[in-house]
């Protein structure tokens, strides 16, 4: 196994840079994800790493070696694409076997590999079948075990989900997080689905046009997020934002349709962290309470803009001044649109962002 250091990665494509003066230490049988919307550097990152492309400035280390003029295949890293990319012309056997031929590995200890590997993975059925004869979720699996098979130092997955429909997707997240732990091998996984992050990472690197914005475990990233980017990504229904500036005599924050009185303690971090009086208010959906009538003097009034059943829950858009923000009630909650609503703010779960530098500073 290996650790995984970068070291001020830079990579340039004619004029674009699509990578700037990234540092990430991945740790030795760590599963860590690369997050972000799509042209965020993160494929990039990959490829970077498995050697598909030069790097344009810093340096990748596989433990203390660096390996920047090493070619792929001198790296002993493992691929699985968004495509699967199978051979459509053989068949499952030859398709994972495929790695351990070329390099000339006796055709028994090959069988045993093959079949200790499609055991794990429950495709031993699926052998003698060709790609195109196979589901979207077999093929994934074909892939993985076309990587498993080589025993790598490092797996490198490129969106391995993204052609599986949801239901399936559910389950093969479970299973990719099993064999993970089982086969104690270094992963990075790159992904625009923040589910996908949040349940299987050890580690998140949250990148957005190239840059770095937050690294750390799941939970620290959802409950602390670094800066507005990541706090409105992260979460779903995303995060509530409202412009406000902040009364220092009075310590409330004045949006406008709405006063927000702080609590003391937090008022003092404000006065210690914002680099001025505009800030903007971060709230989650599920941090907003919606009321038929007014109820306490804090409450707010709102309309109801829009309601969309799920079931389980119902999530609810509310127009408040000119802003509409989200909340998430109840599946019995039954209202009309343009209804008046009333909505609490939670003081002691509300998130502040600098508008000038775009940090939290709570």
């Amino acid at each position: 196994m290996v650790r995984i250091r970068i070291e001020n990665l830079r990579k340039e494509f004619a004029k674009t840079i699509a990578v700037e003066s990234l540092n990430l230490d991945i740790r030795d049988k760590e599963f860590f994800v690369l997050l972000g919307p799509s042209g965020s550097g993160k494929s990039t990152v990959l490829n970077c790493i498995a050697g598909l492309e030069a790097l344009s400035g810093g340096h990748v280390y596989f433990d203390d070696e660096c390996v920047d003029s090493l070619p792929p295949e001198k790296r002993d890293i493992a691929m699985v694409f968004q495509s699967y990319a199978l051979y459509p012309h053989m068949n499952v056997f030859d398709n994972i076997s495929f790695s351990l031929r070329i390099r000339n590995v006796p055709r028994v200890s090959i069988e045993k590999k093959v079949e200790e590997t499609s055991k794990m993975l429950k495709i031993t059925d699926l052998l003698k079948r060709k790609p195109y004869e196979l589901s979207g979720g077999e093929r994934q699996r074909v892939a993985l075990a076309r990587a498993i098979v080589r025993d790598p130092k490092v797996f490198l997955m490129d969106e391995p989900m993204s052609n599986v429909d949801a239901k399936l997707r559910v389950s093969m997240r479970a299973e990719l997080i099993r064999l993970q732990k089982q086969l104690r091998t270094t992963t990075v996984y790159v992904t625009h689905d923040q589910v996908e992050a949040m349940t299987m990472a050890d580690r998140v690197a949250i990148l957005d046009k190239g840059k770095l914005q937050q690294c750390d475990p799941p939970i620290q990233i959802y409950k602390h997020p670094g800066n507005m980017f990541v706090g409105g990504f992260i979460g779903s229904p995303a995060m509530n934002f409202f412009d406000c500036s902040w009364n220092e005599k009075e310590e409330y924050l004045d949006a406008a349709s709405f006063k927000l009185k702080l609590p003391d303690n937090l008022a003092r971090i404000v006065m210690d962290n914002a680099s001025s009086a505009e800030l903007s208010l971060g709230v989650r959906p599920q941090n907003l309470t919606v009321y038929e009538k007014r109820e306490s003097p804090d409450h707010v009034k709102a309309e109801i803009y829009a309601v969309e059943p799920m079931g389980s829950e119902t999530l609810v858009d509310l127009k408040v001044g000119d802003w509409i923000v989200r909340a998430v009630v109840s599946g019995e909650y039954m209202r009309r649109i343009g209804d008046e609503a009333w909505i609490k703010i939670d003081t002691k779960k509300i998130y502040l962002f600098d508008r000038k530098t775009e940090k939290n500073i709570l």
